[in-house]
């Protein structure tokens, strides 16, 4: 699956990502760099070390009369205010993932992933940004942890943003997609580093599992699209295919039996992205779902694709998904990722 990005026009236009010193955030920064001729394009992070080791990359350093590297926390207000200006898109990558730390440290999850969200907004609305486009996770649907009850409630708060950005003011909208594959604590870097330590099993929670997958390329080029296509208060969601964990383990090691060792606190055996409510206000593109704003949905129409409103009742789910992987399909997709560490 490819989305198409044709539209996005970013040359001379200032740009800051959150997070971006992290996966998603050096994927974003190469495409646009590559594709774009951007003004200036700031890396806001809080991990100095990380933003030494991006800037002494190869990929990057050529770029020096570009980027901007920002020492940074979300959480803190008048710093975000002031990597704001002048900035005319926001892509919000900063976020707490980690599900048992979130479990373990819910007040520093609560800082980061909701008072972080309404610091940007309240700080891309006094800026005067153009649009801001907030990454989510499936894991934001029907939470059963602290991390998808967190980004549900930064999800809200970037879509009810609208409201009080009005007609003149910055745009917001949310992109959610599903599992990146080869991401840093993902279970495909699991595996690898286990098949390469010689393991004798791979570790399944349970044999039912399915979850979405998606490229961390794909995930930027939706992220990217979404930004050209954005109305505003739209949650975005790929077409993107299913594939079981046990079918994951023998694509990557067929020799290897697997050992189920019981479904994890906060897990959950299939991932949802639209549910039988939301379905209610959803429309359909031929790449993605389009969740419109409950209280305001005609702020969402008229997109250049064919679209059409889901029924009564459907939900998108990584187990009734209608595209699946097949073996050799993912062993496709992950000739061509790079594994984080």
């Amino acid at each position: 699956m490819t989305f198409s990005t044709h539209d996005l026009d970013f040359d001379g236009k200032v740009i800051l990502v959150t997070g971006g010193t992290g996966s998603f955030g050096k994927a974003f920064v190469q495409k646009i760099i590559a594709d774009y001729k951007p003004r200036k394009l700031i890396i806001y992070s809080r991990d100095e070390q990380k933003q030494f080791d991006m800037q002494q990359n190869s990929i990057f350093a050529a770029y020096g009369d570009i980027l901007r590297f920002f020492i940074g926390d979300v959480r803190d207000y008048d710093r975000l205010e002031m990597a704001l200006r002048e900035v005319d898109y926001v892509v919000h990558a900063a976020a707490m993932k980690h599900v048992p730390a979130a479990e373990y440290n819910p007040m520093e999850c609560i800082k980061t992933n909701v008072h972080g969200a309404e610091n940007l907004v309240m700080a891309a609305i006094r800026s005067n940004v153009k649009k801001v486009l907030a990454l989510s996770t499936d894991k934001a649907v029907n939470p059963v942890n602290l991390y998808g009850a967190s980004k549900l409630a930064a999800d809200k708060i970037f879509v009810s943003a609208n409201n009080l950005a009005g007609d003149q003011g910055p745009k917001f909208a949310v992109a959610r997609y599903g599992n990146v594959l080869g991401s840093r604590g993902s279970i495909v870097p699991l595996f690898t580093r286990l098949i390469a330590n010689g393991a004798d099993a791979l570790p399944i929670t349970d044999e039912r599992m399915t979850r979405f997958w998606i490229s961390l390329e794909q995930g930027v080029e939706f992220v990217l699209s979404s930004i050209a296509m954005m109305k505003r208060g739209e949650i975005f969601i790929p077409k993107i295919p299913s594939m079981s964990i046990v079918d994951l383990a023998k694509c990557m090691a067929p020799e290897l039996p697997t050992q189920f060792v019981g479904i994890r606190p906060g897990e959950k055996l299939h991932e949802v992205m639209v549910t039988e409510d939301d379905a209610r206000n959803t429309i359909e593109l031929p790449d993605r779902y389009i969740i419109r704003p409950t209280l305001y949905p005609e702020w969402c129409e008229g997109y250049d694709q064919e679209e059409k409103q889901l029924k009564d009742g459907f939900r998108y789910a990584s187990d009734n998904n209608s595209d699946w992987f097949d073996i050799d399909g993912m062993r496709s997709l992950l000739a061509k990722i790079k594994v984080e560490k």
